[in-house]
């Protein structure tokens, strides 16, 4: 399907991040309903310009990166509902099915002490108090009571050896972006 709009063929910036898909049209003046990958979607809300590829699957209705200028977005039951230039009927909305949507690690909102995106934990450094190298961060898991950092660690037989540690304060001493590294207090045999 080709859109009935005309889509501005962008590159991804090099800090873009993905953020969300678009999952239908909603409504007939040209919302579309977004699922974001984060319970608090402020990156979605407070950008102004979306980069997006087509998904990986299912219908393409263009290829590689586009640009998109959002005029707005805004959170609606569990997602998020947003309005872009360009993007004026339900059909040039329903064109958008399945793109992946993408935006520079640049416009993310600036987080308080103490608060880290998920993003800029990933492939951190993971040692212990005693200098001990714990792993990689591979990725992070929500339990419910906590956020678990998983890593991937030395390699046994071949594979990787898997350790969670809880991403809370009475385990992780030092949170070091810069320098690319978390200390915690954890020992290998946990």
């Amino acid at each position: 399907m080709k859109p009935a709009f005309a889509l501005c063929p962008a590159p991804l910036p090099p800090d873009a991040v993905e953020v969300g898909r678009v999952s239908d049209a909603w409504g007939v003046k040209g919302w579309f309903k977004v699922v974001p990958h984060s319970s608090a979607p402020a990156a979605l809300l407070v950008s102004r310009v979306w980069y997006l590829q087509p998904s990986e699957r299912g219908v393409q209705s263009f290829a590689g990166t586009v640009q998109l200028d959002v005029r707005q977005a805004r959170a609606h039951g569990g997602g998020v509902v947003a309005w872009a230039q360009g993007i004026d009927d339900r059909s040039s909305a329903q064109a958008l099915r399945g793109s992946r949507i993408f935006v520079p690690r640049a416009s993310f909102p600036k987080t308080d002490e103490g608060e880290y995106y998920w993003v800029d934990l990933m492939g951190l450094a993971v040692e212990n108090r005693q200098g001990l190298a714990l792993g990689t961060v591979r990725e992070l898991l929500t339990t419910g009571a906590q956020t678990v950092l998983v890593l991937d660690g030395e390699v046994v037989e071949g594979q990787p050896v898997e350790r969670m540690i809880p991403f809370v304060a009475a385990f992780i001493d030092e949170v070091d972006l810069p320098g690319r590294r978390i200390v915690a207090d954890w020992q290998p045999d946990y």
